[in-house]
């Protein structure tokens, strides 16, 4: 029997890379985000300063995983067979989870996973213990560290998000935007502020529980952190200043990769314990039960020796450190979390990820109405004052093109904030969520620098708010499914724990089946800005129309075959389907007016004839849409079918269409418009004159009784989308003929 418990130990240890895996691609963009997102150094560098400080902090740290072994619950209320089933649950539940928030590119904490997958299981445990022998959960849990964490999320929200807007608008009103003039004034002295701080939090938080914590640097700095900082404050703003005068060196960008290295040191350093802590908990507890004095079985074994503080061997933190330093630099899902959160804060407008939603709405007109009052308030010659401060350089479209999702300046003020809310929080030993406070802080910062415009910010707010929605759902679910998983595993054993293993497994690998074709359709929907020239412009815009319109057909099929048979996959796959092209054509709508800004003075007037079509390329989807959603409905809500007449009309109907909208498609990208008028007067005459006729047909049937109302409205509103279908079409052909007219115009200008 000792065996199993033995291979037990084993899969947590084995599941324990997985978790480094999925942890450090959720985790990397709490220090790669600023670092990234201003370009402060080539991308390569970057990823070497990192991969240096994550080998520092797991290196330095001091190996007391302290949270996994009697932070949440009390060992001394277990025995050993139970502890092993707790973490087994632990490690399977946040693989799963985690590995989930990459797939979909949602950053969240590891640390709060952890606490409450911990939780969620000790309670599964203590709940059945409880029902077998009686007691309260009290005994068996430390409840109180769970609601300081739920505190913890809270505040530093909240306080993130203050504190990075408040010091953004003071930094960008001293220096503006006009940064190549104030930075020679007032470089030097916020490089040294911002570096004193990133060498405080780096001595201080980084090296704290490290082998260097008896260095005469690192006690002085954990002793006297005000003199730590005005000491180097004066140190850096001297050397700074020199390396303005007589050298073309930016500090700031050492600043953000200082900046970089000590967030990244202080996650290996901290965060470690959220993917090693519980399996080594799990090895703790099986030598003290296997080399117990008196021969004890294990599930009567009391655990309360797991109390006691134990060292980590040194190889586990540097296995752990190369795991995480590899996945870095080939995590494809690390890249995707960390571009949810440059995209929510960059300076530019343009497609947004995020739609909109009743909450942002109500958000952004708050804010608008508030800015109002202090319109009235404030005097006009102090808001054009700080207007002039905030006033951002114009740019030329390829200039805009090329420059960073935001500048070195805001990269330093989210990494010095970020430093000192996370330091501050260490020195009062309260729980931090190093996750919370940068995404939190990068978001006050966007607003401040106004990144979030009147255009942009109802989107950005959303996201925002979908972000930190995840946040608590993590907290949640994490406590739910570990609470479900520790059950099956206490009464399904051996079994239980090869299957629940195995599902891990399987969704691990499903997700990087999934995440790679998310991947592959967001490069199929390249920028046409890329590849647009004035000399390819005709050819670009027709080749994405046609690619865009060749879905349509599909969408006809998928939806009549799931109506037809009752087939919900069908009409899953033509949602969607139509779902994708209503995305697509409304990033379209956003290239029209980037083609705009690479094009001439001169070919305005063209153009417009391509606003044109993408405008009807929109109702088109939305008609497609309409079609695959209300069929969809109709089968999942198991509604009573059409009738076979029914079908066979509708059937009849769609391949009409289908054929008709092919044929222009085939028009379109022939550039074969000979024909235009043939297809407009002849076939588009009979198609409405055959809908017409059916559209009769049914109403004769509802006059007679012999279709209930659902089917009649699901009937009929399918006959007028393929109506509008057939009139979008014509429009967009007449419309690229006109663009196509055009080219001989542009070529003679």
């Amino acid at each position: 029997m000792e065996n199993i418990y033995l291979i037990f130990v084993v899969i947590l240890f084995a599941l324990a890379i997985t978790d480094l895996v999925v942890g450090v691609s959720n985790d990397a963009v709490n220090f790669l985000v600023s670092a990234l997102g201003s370009r402060s150094a080539p991308f390569w560098l970057i990823m070497i300063v990192s991969s240096f400080g994550i080998l520092a902090g797991a290196l330095s740290s001091d190996g007391m995983m302290e949270v996994a072994r009697k932070g949440i619950f009390n060992p001394d209320m277990y025995v050993f067979s139970e502890i092993i089933i707790i973490f087994l649950a632990v490690m399977i539940t946040d693989i799963i989870l985690l590995d989930l928030f990459n797939t979909f590119g949602f950053p969240t904490s590891t640390t709060v996973s952890l606490v409450f997958e911990l939780l969620g299981a000790a309670v599964g445990v203590a709940t059945i213990k409880i029902i077998q022998d009686g007691g309260l959960v009290a005994d068996y849990i430390n409840s109180n560290k769970a609601m300081t964490i739920i505190g913890g999320i809270l505040l530093s929200v909240v306080f993130a998000f203050s504190a990075g807007a408040l010091i953004q608008y003071l930094v960008r009103f001293v220096f503006s935007f006009n940064t190549k003039k104030t930075y020679k004034y007032f470089g030097a002295i916020w490089g040294g502020l911002a570096l004193s701080i990133i060498s405080y939090f780096l001595f201080a938080k980084g090296f704290k529980h490290s082998f260097a914590h008896d260095f005469a640097i690192v006690q002085w700095a954990l002793d006297k952190p005000l003199m730590f900082i005005l000491y180097s404050f004066g140190v850096w703003t001297v050397i700074f200043q020199l390396l303005v005068w007589f050298t073309k060196i930016n500090i700031l960008k050492i600043v953000v990769l200082a900046g970089t290295f000590a967030l990244a040191m202080a996650f290996a350093g901290n965060d470690l314990v959220n993917f090693i802590g519980v399996p080594l908990a799990g090895f703790s507890s099986w030598e003290i039960w296997s080399n117990s004095p008196i021969d004890i079985a294990a599930d009567a074994f009391n655990m309360g020796a797991l109390s006691k503080k134990v060292s980590v061997p040194s190889i586990f933190l540097v296995i752990a450190g190369g795991i995480m330093v590899v996945t870095l630099w080939t995590s494809k899902k690390a890249k995707s979390v960390t571009e949810t959160s440059i995209n929510l804060s960059r300076q530019s407008e343009g497609y947004e990820r995020f739609g909109s939603s009743p909450v942002a709405r109500s958000v952004v007109r708050a804010f608008v109405n508030s800015l109002n009052i202090f319109g009235f308030i404030i005097p006009k010659s102090v808001i054009k004052k700080a207007e002039k401060r905030f006033a951002k350089p114009k740019l030329s479209h390829k200039e805009a093109k090329k420059a960073p999702a935001f500048d070195l300046l805001r990269a330093s003020v989210n990494l010095v904030v970020a430093s000192i809310i996370i330091s501050i929080a260490t020195s009062y030993k309260l729980p931090l969520s190093t996750t919370y406070v940068t995404f939190m802080v990068a978001m006050g910062t966007s607003l401040s620098d106004r990144a979030w415009g009147r255009d942009s910010a109802v989107y950005r707010v959303t996201g925002v708010i979908s972000v930190i929605g995840g946040w608590f759902i993590t907290a949640f679910v994490a406590f739910s499914a570990a609470f479900v998983v520790v059950t099956i595993l206490y009464f399904g054993g051996i079994v239980a724990v090869v299957l629940l293993v195995a599902l891990a497994i399987f969704i691990f690998l499903r997700t990087k089946v999934i995440h790679r074709k998310r991947k592959e359709k967001k490069e199929e929907i390249k920028d046409i800005e890329d590849e647009v020239t004035n000399n390819n412009v005709f050819d670009k815009c027709t080749e994405s129309l046609v690619d865009e319109l060749s879905i349509v057909p599909k969408i006809l099929d998928y939806s009549l075959t799931g109506l037809k048979k009752a087939d919900r996959k069908s009409a899953k796959k033509a949602k969607k389907l139509s779902q994708e092209f209503r995305e697509n054509s409304k990033k379209m709508k956003y290239d029209v007016y980037k083609i705009i800004q690479i094009l001439q003075q001169n070919f305005i007037h063209s153009a417009q004839y391509y606003i044109r079509e993408i405008d009807y390329l929109r109702e088109t989807s939305n008609a497609a849409d309409f079609i695959s959603v209300r069929i969809f409905e109709h089968i999942d809500n198991n509604h009573e079918g059409l009738t076979e007449k029914q079908i066979e009309e509708l059937e009849t109907v769609k391949n009409l269409v289908k054929d008709y909208i092919i044929s222009i498609n085939g028009i379109i990208k022939n550039n074969r418009f000979g024909d235009i008028y043939y297809t407009q007067k002849d076939e588009k005459k009979t198609l409405l004159t055959k809908i017409e006729e059916i559209k009769t047909i049914q109403l004769r049937r509802v006059k007679t009784g012999e279709v209930s109302t659902l089917n009649s409205v699901l009937y009929l509103n399918i006959l007028s989308e393929y109506k509008n279908l057939i009139l979008f079409f014509i429009r967009i052909m007449k419309a690229q003929k006109k663009f196509i007219k055009s080219k001989e115009k542009w070529k003679t200008i």
